[in-house]
C-alpha cells in the first residue's frame, strides 16, 4: 500500500504495520489500485486535502533511535511550505531608481516587494494555518456528503462524525423501531412456532435482524413479554429464546390466507408432479388433474415437520411451505443462503434446499449458483421487479440510501 506521513508529509511505499510512532498515529493508507501510473509518466505519491488541516506545531518529534531506524533527521522537521513567487514586473518597474530619489510608481524596493508578495500570497497556501472549521467551508461542496463531516476533537485530532442531518434520520429509524415493535415480536413468534423445538438461539436472530427489521436491542425489548419469551442458558453459555405460549392465531400461513381469497392461484403455484408411464397416454388437462392430486393438500409449516420422514412427499411439502412462510416474514421477500442455513436444524432442512425450491419456478426466483443464491418470491413482486408492499423499516431504508449519494440537498427535499 501507499502510506503518506501527515506529520511530516512524506510519503513512501510500505507494508500494514511496519511504521512506527508517531507516523502510525497520522498515516493515510491508500490501495495500489488506486495509483496505476499513466504511460511514460512515474508513479506519483498523491494529495490529500487533509494535510492542510493539520497546523505546523502539532507535528510530533521522533525519537532518536526510531528516527535512525528510519533514515529521518532526529529532529524531524515539517518541511516549510512552498514561498510564493512576486509576479513577474514589466521592465518599466524593475529600472533602477537615481541615487537619493524616491521610487517612482513603477518601481519597487527589496522592501516594498517582500510586502507586495505577501499580500499576493495565493490563499491556498495559508490553508494549513486555517481552522478546521474554515477549511471545511472552503472546500467544494461537491466534496462534501451530507451525512458524514470531518472535524477537529477537543483533544486535537480530526474525528469522523454525523451531521445534524444523520442524526435526525438516526431519531427517525427509532421512532419506526418503536412504532413496528409489535409486528416484530410476532415475527419472532411465529419463527418460534415453526422452529422443531420451538426454541431459537439469539445470537442466529441477532445475525437475521436486518433481514426481518428486527432491532439491534431486541433481547433487551424480549424481556418486557413474558407472556411470550422466554430466555435460557444452555450448557455451552448460549442464550436461548424459547417460546411460552402457543398461539393458534399466529399459526395461520400466509398460503393459507390466499388460498381463502385466490384457490385457484394457490393451486397453480406449487407443483408436485406424479411419475406416471408414457403409455397412460394422458393429455394436459389429465396430468393437471393428476398432479393437483398430488400436491393438494398442503403442510401447514406450523404442523410438527420433525415427525415426517426426511424424504417422503409430505416432508418437501413441509419444507416448501417453511420456506414460503419464512421468506413472507422477511422484509423485501427475499433471503440468501446464509440466512437459510442459520435455520437449518430448527426447519429440518437438508443440503438438497437448492434442487427442492428449482421445482418450483412459479413461486420462487433463484438468482446465483447453487452455492451462493438468493431467493425471492416471485408474488412480492411487480413485473418491473419492484417490491409491491413496502414495509415502513424498508421505506425508511430507501430514503437513507438516497441521502448517503448525495452531496447537495435538492430544493424541496425534507427529511
Amino acid at each position: 500500500m501507499f502510506s503518506v506521513c501527515l506529520s511530516c508529509q512524506k510519503s513512501q511505499f510500505v507494508r500494514s504495520g511496519q511504521l512506527t510512532w508517531p507516523h502510525k498515529l497520522a498515516v493515510v493508507h491508500v490501495p495500489m489500485s488506486r495509483l496505476q501510473p499513466k504511460k511514460d509518466k512515474p508513479l506519483q505519491p498523491p494529495r490529500f486535502p487533509i494535510l492542510h488541516l493539520l497546523p505546523q506545531d502539532q507535528a510530533p518529534q521522533i525519537p532518536p533511535q526510531e528516527a535512525q531506524e528510519e533514515g529521518l533527521p532526529s529532529d524531524h522537521p515539517r518541511p516549510d511550505p512552498p514561498q510564493p513567487q512576486p509576479p513577474t514586473s514589466s521592465p518599466s518597474s524593475t529600472a533602477t531608481p537615481a541615487s537619493g530619489s524616491s521610487p517612482g510608481p513603477g518601481t519597487s524596493s527589496p522592501g516594498s516587494r517582500s510586502a507586495s508578495s505577501a499580500s499576493t500570497t495565493p490563499a491556498s497556501s495559508t490553508a494549513s494555518s486555517a481552522s478546521p472549521a474554515a477549511a471545511r467551508s472552503s472546500a467544494p461542496s461537491s466534496a462534501t456528503p451530507l451525512l458524514l463531516e470531518v472535524y477537529r476533537h477537543a483533544d486535537g485530532k480530526m474525528w469522523l462524525g454525523f451531521t445534524a442531518l444523520m442524526e435526525e434520520l438516526l431519531e427517525e429509524e427509532r421512532r419506526v423501531a418503536d412504532s413496528m415493535e409489535a409486528d416484530r415480536v410476532d415475527k419472532v413468534r411465529r419463527l418460534l412456532m415453526m422452529s422443531a423445538d420451538k426454541r431459537i438461539a439469539l445470537s442466529k436472530i441477532h445475525h437475521c435482524r436486518s433481514l426481518f427489521g428486527i432491532p439491534e436491542d431486541f433481547r433487551d425489548r424480549a424481556l418486557k413479554y413474558p407472556d411470550y419469551f422466554r430466555v435460557v442458558v444452555d450448557g455451552d453459555g448460549r442464550r436461548v429464546l424459547e417460546l411460552v405460549n402457543w398461539d393458534p392465531h399466529l399459526a395461520v400461513s400466509e398460503l393459507e390466507r390466499e388460498f381463502v381469497v385466490d384457490e385457484d392461484g394457490v393451486k397453480k403455484a406449487f407443483r408436485f408432479p406424479v411419475k406416471h408411464n408414457r403409455d397412460l397416454d394422458l393429455d394436459a388437462d389429465d396430468t393437471r388433474k393428476l398432479n393437483l392430486l398430488n400436491t393438494l393438500p398442503l403442510v401447514s409449516p406450523y404442523s410438527d415437520g420433525a415427525s415426517l420422514d426426511l424424504w417422503t412427499l409430505e416432508a418437501e411439502k413441509y419444507r416448501v411451505g417453511v420456506l414460503h412462510e419464512f421468506l413472507s416474514l422477511t422484509l423485501e421477500k427475499r433471503a440468501s443462503i446464509h440466512h437459510i442455513v442459520e435455520f437449518k436444524e430448527e426447519f429440518s432442512l437438508t443440503k438438497h434446499t437448492y434442487q427442492m425450491l428449482l421445482k418450483q419456478p412459479r413461486t420462487f426466483y433463484l438468482a446465483g449458483t447453487e452455492m451462493n443464491w438468493v431467493v425471492f418470491l416471485k408474488d412480492a413482486y411487480d413485473e418491473s421487479g419492484v417490491l409491491i408492499r413496502k414495509d415502513p423499516q424498508v421505506l425508511f431504508n430507501e430514503k437513507l440510501y438516497q441521502y448517503a449519494g448525495m452531496t447537495n440537498m435538492e430544493p424541496g427535499m425534507r427529511i
